[in-house]
């Protein structure tokens, strides 16, 4: 009901400009595109922030601009994916710091939670993301990944990854990490090997972030990206009327 409720809202409403001053003033994705696309960036955010619960945890509210921000990293994941909203994930805990799990009996950065339907994110780390844009760690942009890895998986009506081009997206990390080509000179960070779905979301990260050097390093890879998320971040080829980049 609240998503629903969130795709109304979002396409009544105004969009704030408290919002579109924040994302023109330090978001890097939305100073790149064009009037078109940031008018439908806009709109995303919104449905985003309005489909979803944000619970703050160890503190007692979550400020605008981390809500907005949160919204605006799962927005630029999919927005070369017009009809993928995370719809799975309606709860979006924000914690100040790292934070105790009870569960693996460590502390935390960040987490998905499929189960519950939950996005976990410490608010300390996820900021870091923004002040240090190009290193290739970006804590939104890895937990969102990891949530569009589980939204292809357990979402009912239809996979919106290519199956197949998915396939050879994994075979390639398997190989990565097989034969020690992760790490040292590579974009890809060791933790990339600790599964495919890290592989996958350290993978987003760079995509973003180091776009060039990634490209450079790993065109096959690159290309694939490109193809599963439908843009790509070089040349801003966003066109989120389209069903895939060419």
């Amino acid at each position: 009901m609240i998503h629903a409720t969130g795709s109304l809202r979002s396409s009544l409403m105004p969009v704030p400009s408290y919002y579109r001053e924040l994302l023109q003033k330090y978001f890097r994705y939305y100073q790149g595109l064009s009037a078109e696309n940031k008018a439908i960036f806009e709109r995303r955010v919104c449905r985003f922030m309005y489909s979803k619960q944000f619970i703050p945890r160890g503190m007692k509210t979550i400020p605008v601009e981390v809500k907005v921000f949160v919204a605006a990293t799962a927005v630029q994941i999919t927005f070369g994916l017009p009809d993928v909203h995370l719809s799975h994930f309606s709860k979006i805990l924000i914690y100040p710091d790292n934070y105790y799990s009870t569960i693996t009996r460590r502390y935390h950065k960040g987490e998905v939670n499929p189960a519950f339907g939950i996005i976990v994110l410490s608010m300390k780390n996820f900021m870091k993301g923004f002040l240090y844009g190009e290193d290739g760690v970006n804590l939104g942009l890895h937990e969102m990944a990891h949530a569009l890895r589980i939204e292809n998986i357990v979402r009912q009506e239809y996979a919106f990854f290519d199956e197949p081009l998915l396939e050879r997206f994994d075979q390639i990390a398997r190989r990565m990490c097989g034969d020690g080509s992760v790490g040292g000179d590579s974009v890809f960070r060791p933790y990339a090997c600790t599964d495919l779905h890290e592989f996958f979301s350290v993978a987003v990260e760079n995509f973003f972030e180091r776009s060039v050097q990634f490209k450079m390093q790993l065109g096959e890879l690159y290309s694939i990206m490109v193809r599963l998320l439908n843009q790509d971040p070089i040349h801003m080829m966003v066109n989120p009327f389209s069903s895939r980049v060419a």
